[in-house]
């Protein structure tokens, strides 16, 4: 118990002074160490300082400079944006005149369809395929061509007025510029065909309606001249009726005034060859009954002959009549399907430019 209440060891003096020294050695190095951290974090703070200034201008000069680009592009985008939405507009105005073409097509291809199938009823000899026929197919098919056409120059729109979207130009770049101005030649280019295209489609289809027109009013004329022809022939057979049937009438009045010279002389004949014994004889009066009879009978032959040739004839001409009623009716319906039904109803297309 004594030992661990002993009294702790004393150093000496010197040992003193040296432990003093040490710390203020100790000091003076830790404190030197610190100003030298001091004056480099200064240092280090003011070439941060010096190098962000630096930067942050650099970096505001760029700023500057792409919000400029990027003025100057949205001001060309905006440009040729603008240019696109006037252009797209005016494709807007090419495609409603496409759609009022094309519609405007239809009641032509309907007529000129229905005229083929009307000029089908007509009869006879007159049922010939004739220029008006072959106008009216070429019409069809030009119709039929430039309705085609017009479709698929529609679909050529209609896929052009996708690609000039306002929605594309969302991105300001020169891409866009460029693809612009290519979609603005592109819209430029369409609207020169699609006017080439109403204009000469609209060209084509009224020379070819022209043509049918005319050709049906010639095919009418010919039609007109060939029934003023046949009603020409019909009188004169007619005539020739009248005056066959008189001829026939006189021939039978000839023949029946022949029969009572004929019945005189067979009586006379017949009562002479009652005589009697050598009264019975072959004498001229004998002869010239006999004569008499033959000569009448033989007259009374020929003008049955000529009777039966009469009366045939006349058949043929009845026959002959009614073939030229016939065929002038022919005439009559033709004329009827070529001039009112299909003239009268193509008088309602008007073929107006598109």
């Amino acid at each position: 118990m004594a030992k661990l209440l002993q009294a702790p060891p004393k150093f000496l003096l010197p040992e003193w002074h040296v432990a003093n020294k040490s710390q203020y050695s100790s000091t003076e190095c830790q404190r030197a160490k610190s100003e030298r951290l001091v004056a480099e974090s200064q240092r280090l703070v003011d070439e941060i300082e010096k190098t962000t200034q630096r930067t942050q201008s650099d970096v505001n000069k760029k700023i500057e400079q792409r919000l400029d680009e990027i003025k100057f592009w949205k001001k060309e985008l905006d440009d040729k944006l603008d240019q696109l939405v006037k252009e797209t507009e005016v494709l807007f105005t090419f495609k409603t005149r496409l759609e009022k073409a094309l519609e405007n097509c239809r009641e032509p291809l309907y007529i000129a369809q229905k005229c083929l199938v009307y000029r089908e009823q007509r009869v006879g000899i007159d049922l010939v395929y004739d220029e008006a026929d072959h106008e009216l197919a070429m019409e069809v098919e030009v119709l039929q061509g430039v309705i085609s056409l017009l479709q698929r120059t529609m679909e050529e729109t209609s896929e052009q007025l996708s690609s000039v979207s306002v929605d594309d130009w969302v991105d300001f770049s020169n891409v866009n510029v460029e693809k612009a101005d290519k979609q603005r030649n592109n819209t430029l280019a369409l609207e020169a065909l699609i006017n080439r295209i109403l204009s000469q489609t609209a060209n084509d289809l009224r020379k070819q309606f022209e043509t049918v027109n005319l050709a049906l009013q010639n095919r009418i004329k010919e039609t007109k001249d060939a029934k003023d022809k046949l009603a020409t022939h019909l009188a004169k057979v007619m005539d020739e009726i009248t005056s066959q049937e008189n001829n026939i009438a006189a021939l039978n009045k000839a023949i029946l005034a022949k029969e009572g010279p004929a019945k005189v002389a067979q009586t006379r004949l017949e009562s002479r060859s009652h005589r009697p014994n050598v009264e019975l004889c072959r004498d001229v009066v004998q002869y010239c009954l006999i004569k008499e009879v033959q000569e009448i009978t033989c007259n009374i032959g020929r003008l049955k002959d000529m009777l039966a040739q009469a009366e045939a004839e006349l058949k043929g001409l009845s026959r002959r009549q009614l073939s030229l009623q016939e065929e002038i009716q022919v005439k009559e319906n033709t004329i009827y399907i070529d001039e009112v039904l299909c003239l009268q109803m193509r008088k309602s297309v008007l073929h107006s430019d598109f």
